[in-house]
């Protein structure tokens, strides 16, 4: 545990650099699927050619996540117990959900009938992005008990996250489709994690260099 709590906040780095990274490169070797117009669980579809290398990537990016929370916990824990706990609660449910689950029950865009696997990682996906989004806003006010200048800064990502992910909805909605903007629905989605992923390394690279001053 003491390992998890000391390199901690690598890990949640590594989750974010492995997540990010995994449409990418896994893009070279699928130049079938348009990355813009494309949502990223279709890299693991039944028909994917890269489908078992997304599927053991998912759940590896999901442990760097889960690998994280005792560091997580513990950095914010003198501050308080229950922002805390909602603030592993957060990362967890998307490593959980959104990676592992990802990586364990993957999708069949060709079936018509959603499959156990299909339900499995829509409902984990969902929640586990709810807690990608709201994960800013948890930081926020766990800077807020603490008087930080850095509080307005996450709160500014929360808004960001919620604008852009606000119009991500709306480009899954079928009635949109006829509109350009709304057609990227890959590029929305990407868009979007862009802007969660931008808060947690924030937070992890704070959390390394107040270390690195308090072991100087």
């Amino acid at each position: 545990m003491n390992i998890l709590k000391r390199y901690g906040f690598y890990f949640l780095l590594a989750g974010v650099i492995s997540d990010f990274l995994t449409p990418y490169v896994l893009g070279v070797f699928y130049p079938q699927l348009d990355q813009m117009t494309s949502v990223m669980s279709l890299f693991g579809d039944v028909d994917s050619p890269v489908r078992q290398a997304f599927l053991i990537w998912s759940v590896v990016a999901g442990c760097f996540y889960v690998l994280a929370l005792p560091a997580l916990y513990t950095a914010f824990k003198p501050t308080s117990h229950r922002l805390a706990g909602l603030a592993v609660l957060a990362i967890g449910a998307y490593g959980i959900g959104d990676c592992i689950f990802t990586g364990l029950f993957s999708v069949d865009s060709a079936d018509a009938q959603w499959s156990f696997s299909t339900w499995v990682h829509n409902i984990g996906s969902s929640i586990g992005y709810a807690g990608f989004l709201f994960f800013p806003l948890i930081l926020f006010f766990l800077y807020r008990v603490q008087k930080e200048q850095m509080s307005r800064r996450y709160l500014s990502l929360f808004c960001l996250s919620i604008a852009v992910a606000a119009i991500y909805g709306l480009a899954r909605l079928p009635q949109l489709n006829q509109f350009v903007v709304f057609k990227q629905l890959g590029f929305w989605q990407r868009l979007s994690f862009i802007f969660n992923y931008l808060p947690i390394v924030y937070l992890a690279m704070t959390q390394l260099k107040k270390r690195k001053r308090l072991n100087n």
